[in-house]
């Protein structure tokens, strides 16, 4: 089995490209995910692990045969030099690097025909996005579409905030068209999150096939959304500011939906 012990192997420095640089995931196709939990996940769903990095003192190779993993894509690491490439403050001694997948708008397809979506429009911040991906785990979602991204998915942020959700939900991206056209074309009926000519979320009927449409704090949904809404909604605020983190409200709306569907079984 190989083994790195410098910091300075090109090897290293290529993945600490990966880490830094969307423009380089892009190119070589491939991403970095530390933990176990991580990318047991990323392997359950479907992700396929080109080389395996461990540092022996925290991970084993026994612990490699666990994960299904072939030794021979295995690299064993020095503690300096998984120190250099860890980006998170838990110490589990295992780094994986993976190949990205095609988040194709035109590769999904639903099992049931009233399906829970959440669609994202614009968000920047990728400790948002990864909250909103726990949250649609968590509420068991049938998909979550993010609409006009302003970064790759496979920021090392977004892992590590999504901790591996990122990887158990059906993802696609697309512009804000596509994806509308994409749920009127599925019969889809959409709810668009906006204080414009909208109603109280609680008062609009979830049950059926049903989108729910989040933009940024800062300036909203884009009028597409709000223009083909079957109904804007809106999170009754009683503060003294009209707006909430947008991973709360995607939480709360989320629930209500669940909340109608599981009371309606």
């Amino acid at each position: 089995m190989k083994t790195i012990s410098s910091t300075q192997n090109s090897y290293i420095k290529e993945l600490l490209k990966l880490q830094e640089k969307s423009r380089e995931r892009k190119k070589n196709g491939l991403f970095l995910i530390e933990g176990k939990r991580e990318i047991s996940l990323a392997l359950k769903g479907g992700y396929e692990i080109d080389t395996l990095l461990f540092e022996p003192s925290l991970f084993t190779e026994e612990q490699i045969t666990e994960f299904g993993i072939s030794p021979s894509i295995s690299i064993e690491i020095t503690k300096d030099v998984y120190q250099k490439l860890a980006y998170r403050d838990s110490t589990e001694g295992v780094i994986a690097v993976v190949k990205t997948k095609d988040f194709n708008l035109k590769q999904v397809t639903f099992s049931t025909t009233t399906p829970l979506v959440l669609v994202l429009e614009g968000i920047e911040k990728p400790g948002n996005i990864g909250a909103m991906l726990r949250t649609a785990d968590a509420a068991c979602l049938d998909a979550v579409f993010i609409a006009n991204p302003k970064t790759d998915l496979f920021n090392p942020n977004i892992v590590r905030s999504s901790v591996g959700c990122l990887f158990t939900n059906t993802i696609a991206v697309g512009t804000s068209e596509e994806i509308c056209s994409f749920l009127e074309s599925q019969n889809i009926n959409i709810y668009s999150a906006t204080l414009q000519n909208s109603n109280e979320y609680h008062k609009n009927d979830y049950t059926k096939a049903t989108a729910l449409v989040v933009g940024t704090e800062a300036t909203g949904l884009t009028q597409i959304w709000r223009d083909r809404a079957t109904q804007n909604i809106n999170i009754p605020m009683q503060g003294e500011i009209d707006s909430m983190n947008v991973s709360v409200a995607a939480a709360i709306l989320t629930f209500e939906a669940k909340r109608q569907r599981d009371f309606k079984l």
